[in-house]
């Protein structure tokens, strides 16, 4: 009788510490699983961190091309605001002679009686009214008015035509010529240029460093 209950205590002992090298062991895989997946959480936030300071590198030299573009932007909207301002002087006013001995019919190595850029003339009826026009030119019966836009819209033509309607009072002392306009820009947009000619202007436009002219073969001006 005592060997059978010892023999039962042996048994749940046995099972007890294989119960026991189980639960060990599980602990240990799960220990290692845990390490396993604390080692790949480590690296991962290692890749982070190296990928956050890639980023960071990234959008640094980002904001440095962004603010040299930036520069650079500036610095070309500067030359051609420059080259804006001076469209007159250096487009219009050379090619400005050939378009008025064209229209008085003279050969190209004719004189003109007066040239002048950003003209500023005194009203004849009213002398505390003045008004600068941009290039003026005059050649035999033509006196040649001209006005230079950075761009150029229908209301730019009805003002500019508004204006040589009564540019005979700015230049009195040529009241035998018959007056011209000729609006100019970089870029003319073909509905204006057409608006344009519709009111008996010369329109130019920018073509190879020269301005040429943009109205329609056998183009007539009005006499203002």
């Amino acid at each position: 009788m005592a060997d059978a209950v010892l023999e039962n205590r042996v048994a749940y002992l046995e099972e007890l510490m294989a119960a026991i090298a189980r639960a060990q062991e599980e602990t240990q895989r799960q220990l290692a699983l845990l390490t396993q997946e604390g080692r790949a959480f480590r690296q991962e936030l290692r890749d982070f961190k190296q990928e956050m300071q890639e980023f960071k590198q990234e959008m640094q030299e980002f904001k440095q091309e962004m603010r040299q573009e930036i520069k650079d932007l500036n610095k070309k909207w500067g030359e051609l605001a420059n080259k804006m301002g001076t469209l007159a002087e250096d487009l219009v006013a050379p090619s400005l002679p050939r378009l008025a001995r064209e229209l008085a019919g003279l050969p190209p190595e004719a004189p003109l009686a007066f040239l002048g850029v950003r003209v500023k003339a005194q009203h004849a009826a009213e002398p505390g009214r003045t008004r600068e026009f941009d290039v003026v030119a005059v050649c035999d019966g033509y006196l040649v008015i001209n006005e230079t836009k950075t761009s150029l819209n229908a209301k730019d033509v009805d003002l500019f035509v508004a204006a040589l309607r009564e540019a005979r009072q700015f230049f009195p002392y040529y009241a035998d010529k018959r007056i011209v306009g000729v609006l100019a820009s970089f870029y003319v947009d073909e509905a204006v240029v057409r608006y344009g000619e519709r009111q008996g202007l010369f329109m130019l436009g920018v073509a190879d460093d020269v301005m040429e002219v943009l109205n329609a073969p056998g183009f007539s001006p009005t006499a203002f």
